[in-house]
C-alpha cells in the first residue's frame, strides 16, 4: 500500500498527500532540534490550530469554535441528524514527536478531503474536532478542551490549575488566547450528545506492541484510567553520614526505597491475580539545596502513577498503597506527604463501534487486533459520557512524548482508510 493515496473500492479516497503536507509544515512551524513544542494554549499549538483552519478553510469546510477554542470542521452531510466526530489534540509536551495528537486530527481531515475532491457527500455530518489541551504536562488537569466541550470542565479549575512553566492560571492562558472564560464558568457543554452517532480518535499507539507484531493499526477497547501524585514527598531527617547510626537514622532515600520495593511486590500480587495495572515512578530527587554526598537525606521528592481498565482496581491498589506507606512511616520515622491526586476514570469503548472498525479493517485484508490503551485519550471523556466512542491505534516504532516518533505513512493510510470505511457505513448499521 502507497503512502499517497488509499488502496480503495470506494468512490472516495483519503487524501493522503494532504496529510503529509501537514505533517511537514506542523514540524517546520513547531519544531526545533530539541523536537516538536506545542505548548496547551500557548503559541505552538495556535500555530498548529490555525494551519489546520486554514486548510480547512480552503476545502469550503464550515468552520466553529467553542469558548474553550476546540475548533471543529464540519463536512456536511446529506441527510439531517446525529453525525461522527473525529477529534483528537494538537497541543504536545516539550521535546516531543510530530505525531502524538496530529495523527488523528489530519487523518480525519484527509478523509473530509477525500470527499470534497470526489465531490460526494457523506449521508451524515463529519467533523473534525481539533482539541485543545489534552496533554496533562502542561496544567495539572487531563482533557481540558474536551471536558470543556462537553461541559464537565469545573469553574474552579480555570482559577486553581496553572500552567507548569510559567505560573498562569488556565483561565488567564484561554482569554490570552481568545477564549469566552465567563462562558466556560457557566459550565454549559458546547456539544450535544444527541448530535454525535460515534466519536473516533484515531492516534499513534504509545507503546510496542503494533510494532513488536509487525501490524499497521490496532482497535482500542479500552482506556486505563490513572490515580496521580505529582508532586509526593518523603520527609525525614538530614544527620551526619559518618556520625548517624542506622537506628536514629530517619532517611528519606532509604525510606523511598523501602516503599517502591514493597508497592512493586504488591504490584506484582494484583498482576498475578490478572488484573489489569501498571505502576511507574517517572521521578525522584533529593532536594539540590541541601543534599550532600556527607548527609543522610531528609527528603525525597517523587511522582507516582497508576493506570488500569478497572476502577476498582485503582481504588484497590491505592488502599494498598496508603497502608505500606503507613508501616514504612512507623519503621522508618518518615512522613509521606502525597500532595495533590490528579487522575482520569477509565473508559471503555463501544462494542459495535469496535466491531465496526474491525470489520472496516478486513475489508482491506488487514488484521487488526484489538487492544487495550495504556494511556489517557479525550476519548475517554466522550465513553465516559455515554457516547458511542471507538479508536484507531496506528503503529509507531519509537514511542511518543518523544522527537524520535515514528510513525509510516503506508499505516498512516491503513488508518485512513478504515476511518473512511467506518464514515461511509457506521449510519447504515444503525438504522
Amino acid at each position: 500500500m502507497g503512502a499517497s493515496e488509499c488502496k480503495s473500492d470506494l468512490m472516495v479516497a483519503a487524501d493522503i498527500h494532504l496529510a503529509e503536507r501537514l505533517f511537514d509544515a506542523l514540524r517546520t512551524g513547531t519544531g526545533s532540534a530539541d523536537g516538536i513544542c506545542r505548548a496547551s494554549y500557548g503559541e505552538g499549538e495556535a500555530i498548529a490550530h490555525a494551519l489546520v483552519q486554514k486548510v480547512a478553510h480552503a476545502l469550503g469546510l464550515a468552520i466553529t469554535r467553542d469558548a474553550a477554542l476546540n475548533l471543529y470542521v464540519t463536512l456536511h452531510g446529506v441527510e439531517r441528524g446525529p453525525g461522527i466526530v473525529v477529534g483528537s489534540h494538537l497541543d504536545s509536551v516539550p521535546r516531543g514527536g510530530n505525531f502524538d495528537g496530529a495523527a488523528g486530527v489530519l487523518m480525519g481531515l484527509a478523509v473530509q478531503a477525500g470527499f470534497v475532491h470526489a465531490k460526494k457527500r457523506p449521508k451524515r455530518d463529519i467533523i473534525v474536532m481539533v482539541i485543545r489541551a489534552e496533554e496533562s504536562t502542561w496544567f495539572n488537569a487531563s482533557y481540558i478542551g474536551s471536558r470543556a466541550a462537553l461541559g464537565q470542565l469545573g469553574a474552579e479549575e480555570l482559577d486553581s490549575v496553572i500552567r507548569s512553566d510559567n505560573g498562569r492560571t488556565l483561565g488567564d492562558h484561554i482569554a490570552v488566547a481568545g477564549g469566552d472564560v465567563a462562558a466556560l464558568r457557566k459550565g454549559i457543554a458546547f456539544l450535544d450528545h444527541a448530535i454525535i452517532s460515534a466519536f473516533i480518535e484515531p492516534h499513534i499507539e504509545q507503546g510496542p506492541d503494533l510494532s513488536d507484531k509487525n501490524l499497521p493499526i490496532g482497535i482500542v477497547t479500552g482506556i486505563r484510567g490513572s490515580s496521580r501524585y505529582r508532586t509526593a514527598r518523603c520527609v525525614g531527617s538530614y544527620a551526619h553520614s559518618g556520625a548517624t547510626p542506622r537506628h536514629l537514622r530517619k532517611d528519606a532515600v532509604a525510606s523511598c526505597a523501602a516503599l517502591l520495593v514493597r508497592v512493586n511486590a504488591l504490584w506484582a500480587e494484583f498482576e498475578a491475580r490478572g488484573e489489569d495495572l501498571t505502576v511507574t515512578v517517572g521521578q525522584m530527587m533529593t532536594d539540590e539545596a541541601e543534599h550532600a554526598f556527607s548527609k543522610v537525606s531528609g527528603l525525597v521528592s517523587f511522582s507516582l502513577d497508576m493506570r488500569s481498565q478497572s476502577n476498582a482496581t485503582l481504588e484497590d491498589f491505592h488502599s494498598g498503597l496508603m497502608a505500606i506507606a503507613l508501616d514504612v512511616e512507623r519503621e522508618h520515622g518518615v512522613t509521606f506527604d502525597w500532595g495533590q491526586v490528579s487522575g482520569s476514570q477509565a473508559a471503555i469503548m463501544d462494542q459495535r463501534i469496535v466491531l465496526a472498525l474491525s470489520d472496516a479493517a478486513r475489508a482491506i485484508g488487514l488484521e487488526a487486533p484489538a487492544m487495550p490503551c495504556g494511556a489517557g485519550h479525550d476519548a475517554a471523556v466522550f465513553a465516559n459520557l455515554g457516547i458511542p466512542t471507538g479508536m484507531i491505534f496506528i503503529r509507531n516504532q519509537n514511542g511518543s512524548h518523544n522527537p524520535d516518533e515514528a510513525m509510516d505513512m503506508a499505516d498512516f493510510t491503513a488508518g485512513a482508510e478504515v476511518l473512511l470505511r467506518f464514515c461511509l457505513d457506521w449510519p447504515e448499521k444503525q438504522a
